[in-house]
């Protein structure tokens, strides 16, 4: 039996499914809470030893002028939005996710991979990031070794949604 190359993937985010209906990739009811910037977190429940802790731990050496910079993700108009590539049905792989948190602390990162064909979920995979700070350089997180769908399913053209 000959290996089948499989997959045109579109990488996007999505949220973790837990049987809630979605609006657009959010899930309907969800009230993110307020936003607080950097410096407010920090003064924010400095009396409580432990919290105070944490929060040097987490921030570390994180300058005391945050200079606060919106820069727009540079994304051309004419661009499709798919990132399309081939791989062999059963075959090792990993994800290297190189990613930026400028402002705010992000607690509690998840990743979630569902792979799709022609409307079918053939495979899906979700795992915990962790939380991480505001810092110039990009975080760089490696995935554990994943193997690619094999059988009639996951031969053609997939869609992966990340």
């Amino acid at each position: 039996m000959s290996e089948k190359p499989s997959g045109v993937c579109d990488v996007g985010v999505e949220e973790e499914d837990d049987g809630d209906t979605k609006v657009d990739g959010v899930v309907a009811g969800f009230v993110p809470g307020p936003l607080v910037s950097l410096k407010e977190q920090i003064e924010k429940d400095k009396d409580d030893d432990s919290l105070r802790r944490w929060k040097e731990k987490l921030l570390g050496s994180l300058e005391n002028d945050l200079n606060e910079i919106n820069t727009p993700l540079p994304v051309s108009e004419n661009e499709s939005g798919r990132v399309l590539f081939t791989l062999r049905e059963g075959s090792e792989y990993r994800l290297k996710l190189k990613f930026s948190v400028l402002h705010n602390i992000v607690s509690g990162l998840t990743y979630s991979n569902t792979v799709w064909k022609g409307g079918l979920q053939v495979d899906q995979s979700k795992g915990m990031l962790g939380t991480f700070a505001p810092q110039r350089e990009p975080y760089v997180y490696t995935l554990d070794e994943e193997i690619t769908p094999s059988g009639v399913l996951a031969r053609g053209n997939l869609l992966c949604q990340a």
